[in-house]
Parts: C-alpha cells; structure tokens; sequence
C-alpha cells in the first residue's frame, strides 16, 4: 500500500509565500516523475508543475517564475515552493507521483489526499 501525504496549505495574502510538501510512503520500489496539480470547484485538474527523478522540470505557464519544485529521492519526498501568490492560485493542490512497488511491477500513478490553498487579503 503506498500513500501520499500532502502538508502545508495554508491562508496566504496576495504576494505571500508558502510551501508545500508530499511524502510518498509504504512498500515503494522506485519513484518516476513526482509532480503537483491544482483544481478549483467545477474545473478539471490542472497541472502546476512536474519533476523527473533526475532534476528535470515543468511549469504551468501561469506559475512560470513565481513556483520552484523540487524533490528528495532519499525522503520520497517532492516540495513545491510558491512565492509572490495570487487570489488565482487559491484550490486544492494534489501530490501526484509515478511509482513501482516491485522490481517487475508496472508504474502505478497515484494521488495524494490534496490540501487547500487559500490566497485572500
């Protein structure tokens, strides 16, 4: 059983800051790509941006320069750093990661539980 463990949503001002962090855990036998989405009621699921387990990354356009992603293979952990934040960034932002359990197992995409993010004065 493999969970994702979401924290660090939060209330914000406009032009705030705030981090976030997933830790995936349980029977984990390699982790792909690890990555962040957001969804906001009555909208579909949208990419915030996505990390390889090299380093390579990808942004959303409207997150382009203000979020960093990153991640610690030791920890199974992927963060997401969000500065100079807008009303248009408030939802609920998931951990999603890529993971095989077994040596000869697929890759199984799995999702975290998500946590709310709120920008407002």
């Amino acid at each position: 059983q493999v969970q994702l463990v979401e924290s660090g949503g939060d209330l914000v001002q406009p032009g705030g800051s705030l981090r976030l962090s997933c830790a995936a855990s349980g029977i984990i036998f390699a982790i792909d790509v690890m990555g962040w989405y957001r969804q906001t009621p009555g909208n579909l699921r949208d990419l915030v941006a996505t990390i390889t387990r090299g380093g390579s990354t990808n942004y959303a356009d409207s997150v382009k320069g203000r979020f960093t992603v990153s991640r610690d293979n030791a920890k199974n952990t992927v963060y997401l750093q969000m500065n100079s934040l807008k009303p248009d960034d408030t939802a609920i932002y998931y951990c999603n990661a890529n993971i095989k359990t077994t040596l000869i197992g697929g890759w199984r995409e799995h999702w975290g539980q998500g946590t709310q993010v709120t920008v407002s004065s």
